[in-house]
């Protein structure tokens, strides 16, 4: 008997209404050289959650979406992969709530995973592994973050770069195109980026929920995110300019090979490292960073659609996808590009 292999039928994503221009920002922070920070990040514009918004609302939107591209309805999914650090409870997970919204056989396996930059990555992991195992045939893999609910607004560096937004990708057997995943993770450097307080290991006090105003006049507490730019910058240098290489001979493909490079978009400056380094050829460097900023987990997924839209993929492409971050985590494939 064949293995079954698993292949991207579809992606959809959503992102709130409300913007945050760079404009926006200034007119806030007079301060911020708004100018300066979008050179480095790359970043012009980006949307964030009204309160009453969740990551499980976009995803719902983002999965509507997604069955209005394919000849699949929601009754056909077998799995619930779903990717978040912003989930609308402790308990229960997303997945669950989102099978529910969604209107999911009761069947399906539902489950969260906790991951951000690499989530996507990840995602396709567990849903190739699943359908090579003959385990389902049909995923619904949800990447969705809501990080202004975790920063700061009166934090620069995360204010200025993240966005929100959601991704529903549906992973079929009736498809090839993924390919196997390289992973890596190193958790000894997760305090480069984190939130310190507000879990079980250091509990939410009126001292933990208090805001302080760092060295360079950023105020946010301990239950907020804190993120060293400049440690993460030299992280992807030191850890993943090299996992790319090791993963591009492991997976035996050269750039010649490939139609299109599509990394995590963590910022403008990450982007030209990587570039740099890695010596990516210019016309296959893809990035939506503009007007999105960096969505987390749903980056990936929502850059590969923008990218088809655009016309930069046609069906048979061969795409390297890359994402690296919080954990802190990694991981590369090779996609075949047959989506609609």
């Amino acid at each position: 008997m064949t293995q079954p292999e698993a292949g991207i039928a579809a992606i959809a994503y959503a992102v709130p209404a409300r913007e945050v221009t760079n404009e926006d920002l200034a007119r806030e922070h007079p301060d911020w050289r708004m100018a300066v920070v979008a050179r480095r990040t790359g970043v012009l514009s980006r949307r964030w959650c009204e309160p009453h918004e969740t990551a499980l609302d976009l995803a719902v939107t983002a999965s509507a979406a997604l069955f209005e591209r394919v000849a699949r309805k929601p009754e056909d999914v077998d799995a619930i992969l779903f990717c978040t650090q912003t989930p609308d409870f402790v308990m229960p997970p997303n997945a669950c709530l989102l099978q529910a919204r969604l209107g999911i056989p009761s069947s399906a396996a539902a489950l969260d995973f906790s991951l951000a930059c690499s989530g996507f990555l990840y995602g396709l992991y567990l849903a190739r592994g699943l359908i090579c195992s003959g385990s389902a045939g049909t995923i619904l893999l949800v990447t969705a973050e809501t990080y202004s609910k975790l920063f700061s607004p009166d934090d620069r560096g995360p204010a200025t770069l993240f966005g929100d937004g959601a991704a529903a990708t549906l992973i079929t057997d009736d498809r090839r195109g993924i390919g196997p995943v390289v992973l890596g993770t190193d958790g000894s450097a997760h305090a480069m980026f984190y939130v310190p307080a507000g879990g079980t290991r250091h509990p939410s006090t009126p001292e933990t929920c208090a805001p302080v105003t760092d060295r360079f006049g950023n105020r946010r507490s301990a239950e907020q995110l804190v993120m060293h730019g400049a440690a993460v910058l030299a992280f992807v240098d030191r850890e993943v300019v090299p996992f790319v290489r090791r993963a591009m001979a492991q997976l035996s493909v050269r750039w010649a090979d490939l139609d299109l490079a599509v990394f995590h978009q963590a910022s403008r400056a990450t982007l030209e490292l990587l570039a740099t380094r890695l010596d990516v050829p210019a016309d296959k460097m893809f990035s939506n960073l503009e007007r999105v900023g960096n969505t987390v987990s749903a980056s990936i997924p929502m850059a590969l659609r923008d990218a088809a839209d655009q016309g930069r993929l046609q069906s048979g492409a061969k795409v390297l996808v890359v994402g690296f971050g919080v954990g802190m985590s990694w991981g590369a494939c090779v996609l075949t590009w047959n989506a609609t």
